[in-house]
């Protein structure tokens, strides 16, 4: 099943968690993290308006998780997952602008499978990971590349706002099963891989993450991106899709936040 978060186009303006079946949208009963069922049909697609699934209150992100984006990067493969985060004030929405900051030089989009915790998970061990996580969305992880390179470090160049688009839906399904990774810009396949490239497993970085900080319900986790990484320019627009999850799309714009962010 997949899940979505909305607001009505017109009128009640009230944030609601729903199930997406084809185009209509279905009543959603009971807690995101705890039990909830499926209810009857309450709009059509056209009539919502799409927000980021969650807003967690942690981003953990894994870097150089596909031994190709490595590469790319002229970077070695790490003996352990390499973390870091985003703050959660980076996350937007389906359809909300990325913006580039002026005088940060290249910004990238990496496109992303990202699991979504659901219950609080402190040292377990990769076979109970799968009962730990409520299910999969898809993330771009946007960096300033340039300022990545000088700070050695990656909380400014991961963290402008508008950098961590998500959605547009919560995909409740295994999350062993591999799944397809493709990243279009206006149209075009920049990136195309699969989980089953990941250096560690989903299920092996949930578990090493356990174990460094608690996972609280809520929190997402950035599982890395495949090779193919490159600029985003004013005017474009990027679209990730992680399979059976749907497309994230982000229109690009310049200089200061023009506007509200929905997320």
């Amino acid at each position: 099943m997949r899940i979505i978060r909305y607001r009505r186009a017109q009128g009640d303006q009230t944030i609601r968690y729903g199930f997406l079946e084809g185009d209509t949208v279905l009543e959603f009963r009971g807690n995101l993290y705890e039990h909830f069922e499926v209810g009857p049909p309450v709009a059509g697609l056209p009539d919502v308006t799409l927000l980021a699934p969650v807003m967690p209150p942690k981003i953990v992100c894994v870097g150089r998780n596909y031994a190709a984006h490595a590469a790319e990067l002229g970077n070695a493969v790490p003996a352990e997952p390499l973390l870091f985060l985003k703050p959660p004030s980076a996350v937007v929405g389906p359809g909300d602008p990325i913006v580039l900051p002026p005088g940060v030089g290249r910004v990238d989009f990496e496109g992303e499978l990202a699991l979504v915790i659901r219950r609080k998970t402190r040292q377990v061990a990769p076979d109970e990971v799968p009962d730990h996580v409520l299910g999969i969305t898809c993330l771009d992880d946007v960096t300033a590349r340039d300022l990545q390179k000088k700070d050695r470090t990656f909380a400014r160049a991961k963290g402008f706002d508008t950098f961590c688009p998500l959605g547009p839906t919560l995909l409740v399904d295994d999350i062993r099963r591999p799944r397809r990774i493709e990243t279009r810009v206006d149209g075009t396949v920049r990136q195309s891989g699969s989980t089953e490239d990941m250096i560690f497993d989903v299920c092996a970085l949930v578990s090493y993450i356990s174990h460094i900080m608690t996972l609280v319900p809520g929190d997402v986790v950035a599982t890395g991106t495949p090779p193919g990484v490159g600029p985003l320019a004013p005017g474009q627009a990027v679209s990730v899709e992680v399979e059976g999850v749907g497309a994230l799309e982000n229109p690009v714009v310049s200089g200061r936040n023009p506007g509200a962010i929905t997320a």
